[in-house]
């Protein structure tokens, strides 16, 4: 059984197997369901025909949506894909009405969820919820945003847009602007466009600027971030495509230090007018005050279409997951300890071990510099 907890889960040839999964899927007849599970099959190494148990899709199987805090693109874009594949969709936006307002626990919560559905789709403001979730589950879990970490899957909608409209990532100058510090979405894409090759040019007021954990990927991968820069209008020239991101007023510590930068963070027809001819724009939404509105009738503005690529891209992970865990057996769940009230696991206030009760007797023991959870350091 394979979970999606992370970008760094798939490497660069399955992201791409996946990704000629979803354009197969895009260019085909939604409904044919038997079609989508012998495509599949063919873009998954591991199965066969002769398989046993046969892999037969994902027409039938039943996807969890878990999301312990609001969404509108990616609740309804796996809704939509689990739809679409012929499965069904159960589960919750906000927690009043669960029993997570009664004090359930993640762990206790997904196990049951696991009794209920085929695959899990989960959205937590706890960073490392996700990974904490795949060790309690018996179906795939895919990580619909933990908090300020990761958002996997809109990483993967968003290089698959990049491919589909550009032809290729390789060699492209790629601004990340905006909320890099607590902006998952960027977390994500940044590793995924460094292993594709991608040069990166990071947009960001200082005390917004990206994590040292997320650089030291992008590093590991390419050999160093290309540049950072103060404001998008220094580098606007020279980028092929602009990710924005929305500047997050509530980070800042007041609204004169916010009114301060706010428009150096603004897309607008002047600065479209610098770009380059072919310079394509993208943001995950939603989107505040960081784009001008009139930017949208702008050929080079495909934030929308990026937003639709979402369904096959999902659907395409939806069934590839599906696929790993044909003939999986129910696993025991890892030995878990009750964390003391006053007991602190991690240096991270938003780590998921500082806010969970019950968590793996593993995670209490870990060593080394880093929490394998929330990736943040572990001692201040």
């Amino acid at each position: 059984m394979r979970h999606y907890l992370s970008i760094a889960d798939m490497t660069t040839e399955e992201m791409t197997r996946l990704f000629d999964l979803a354009d197969r899927i895009s260019a085909s007849d939604l409904t044919d369901v038997d079609w989508i599970a012998n495509t599949v099959r063919d873009f998954t190494p591991q199965l066969s025909p002769a398989a046993e148990p046969p892999y037969t899709g994902p027409a039938n199987k039943i996807m969890a949506l878990a999301f312990f805090e609001p969404s509108t693109r990616t609740h309804l874009s796996f809704t939509s894909a689990m739809l679409r594949l012929g499965g069904k969709a159960l589960g919750f936006s906000g927690t009043g009405g669960t029993s997570v307002a009664k004090g359930e626990t993640l762990a206790d919560t997904v196990r049951m969820l696991s009794a209920y559905a085929d695959v899990l789709a989960m959205r937590n403001p706890l960073e490392g919820s996700a990974r904490l979730a795949s060790e309690y589950a018996w179906i795939p879990v895919i990580n619909g945003g933990d908090g300020a970490h990761e958002h996997p899957t809109q990483a993967l909608m968003d290089l698959f847009t990049i491919r589909k409209e550009k032809g290729q990532i390789a060699g492209l100058t790629v601004g990340l602007v905006g909320d890099l510090l607590y902006g998952r979405t960027a977390h994500s894409l940044a590793p995924g466009l460094a292993a594709f090759g991608a040069k990166l040019v990071f947009v960001a007021p200082q005390s917004l600027q990206m994590p040292d954990y997320v650089t030291a990927k992008v590093e590991q991968t390419m050999g160093g971030v290309s540049a950072t820069a103060e404001t998008l209008a220094e580098v606007v020239k020279d980028l092929d495509l602009i990710y924005m991101t929305r500047v997050q007023r509530e980070r800042f510590p007041s609204p004169e230090a916010y009114e301060a930068v706010r428009e150096a963070y603004r897309l607008d027809r002047a600065l479209m007018s610098a770009a380059k001819p072919d310079c394509l724009v993208l943001h995950p939404l939603p989107r505040v005050t960081e784009i001008d509105p009139r930017v949208d009738a702008d050929p080079r503005a495909l934030y929308f279409r990026q937003a639709a690529y979402g369904v096959p891209v999902r659907m395409a992970l939806i069934a590839t997951l599906l696929a790993y865990a044909v003939g999986r057996a129910r696993r025991e769940s890892p030995e878990t300890v009750e964390r003391g009230a006053d007991q602190r696991l991690c240096a991270n206030e938003r780590c998921v071990l500082n806010h969970e009760r019950h968590v793996p007797l593993a995670a209490v023991e870990q060593q080394g510099e880093r929490c394998v959870y929330c990736e943040q350091l572990r001692r201040s």
